[in-house]
């Protein structure tokens, strides 16, 4: 291997902007790092550059009562036809036992000081695309929830699989066992991404945990409603969302130029694909055909990212290239009565 140092900025493409050491939830994982599943920014580099499946954790939501919190584990466990899994491998079967949680869960949290009480529990979402295998989603889920939350925080977890893409449902209890409550931050979320892909990884399945920006994706995710909603509208169901309608209009007016924070974020954009071809030419340069190789698959990886532009920045291209149509049709359409004229 050669001894060659990864240019400046070339490992922040491969982080999002934030300090691990501001997480609260996620510090035992933090304290004792990584293990196994391939290690450093070379590894992420080559799996970024095979695009390997992006693991996902999302929190999707709270309970804040009892009553909230039995129709959210209805709701994941089928009303008690799946098995709801906990710590050390316990499992509850029926609604008869997810009730008893319920209280259980419950009881706890009327125990706290007025001034503390908030959420029951917190919903996570862990999912892989279609195609992954579930019960390796389910095992490393386990591992997920184990190393993330481990004998602090309670929690319940079960696999879905019928939809297009394998997903766990993790509710984990509010209020910990030593008095804590959960409040994740920016960091925790970002560290629990990485769990997860470690976990996959360690069980067979390429998983990489990357913000968007090393995948060349300036825009961010739609959330779940507003697609849902732009879905229905485009099938003649339902109205635009005022979400899709202000966009629109804001692209319409937009003019030319772009905000600051576009330029910016196309600015930021272009020095991370500096990085990756400075990378790659470093790369060519090795004596290590493996390096070599590697370099020529993070050549063909930045020829092959979108272009970079915002949401808005694409609706104006949209608008622009719908009227330069309406323009051409215009002048190729005939003068009323110019129909069989001979020439």
């Amino acid at each position: 291997m050669t001894d060659f140092h990864p240019p400046l900025g070339f490992e922040e493409a491969l982080r999002p902007p934030v300090q691990s050491g501001r997480a609260r939830i996620a510090w035992p994982v933090l304290r004792r790092g990584g293990s196994g599943g391939g290690k450093g920014a070379r590894a992420t580099l080559a799996r970024v550059a095979r695009r390997v499946p992006e693991a996902m954790v999302k929190v999707t939501g709270k309970t804040h009562d009892a009553g909230h919190l039995a129709r959210h584990l209805d709701y994941i466990s089928r009303n008690g036809r799946l098995p709801l899994e906990g710590p050390d491998g316990e499992r509850l079967a029926g609604r008869a036992e997810v009730r008893e949680l319920v209280d259980d869960w419950a009881a706890e949290l009327s125990a706290e000081p007025l001034r503390r009480r908030g959420a029951v529990s917190m919903s996570i979402v862990l999912s892989m695309p279609a195609g992954t295998e579930p019960f390796r989603v389910e095992d490393a889920s386990r591992a997920f929830a184990e190393r993330v939350f481990g004998e602090r925080f309670a929690y319940v977890f079960v696999l879905h699989d019928e939809d297009r893409h394998p997903h766990v449902h993790l509710t984990v209890r509010m209020s910990g066992r030593e008095g804590e409550r959960l409040n994740p931050r920016k960091a925790d979320l970002h560290r629990w991404r990485e769990v997860f892909a470690e976990a996959l990884r360690e069980r067979g399945v390429e998983a990489e945990a990357t913000p968007r920006r090393a995948r060349g994706v300036v825009q961010k995710a739609e959330r779940t409603s507003l697609r849902k909603a732009r879905e229905r509208f485009e099938a003649g169901a339902g109205p635009m969302p005022k979400v899709l309608a202000g966009a629109l209009r804001d692209a319409a007016r937009g003019g030319g130029e772009g905000a600051s924070w576009e330029r910016q974020a196309v600015e930021r954009q272009c020095l991370i694909r500096r990085a990756y071809v400075a990378e790659a030419l470093a790369l060519a340069r090795s004596n290590d055909p493996h390096e070599r190789e590697l370099g020529r698959s993070v050549e063909a990886f930045v020829r092959g990212l979108p272009k970079p532009e915002t949401r808005r920045m694409r609706l104006r291209d949209e608008i622009a290239a719908a009227r330069n149509r309406a323009d051409v049709g215009a002048t190729r359409s005939p003068e009323p009565g110019s129909r069989g004229r001979s020439r």
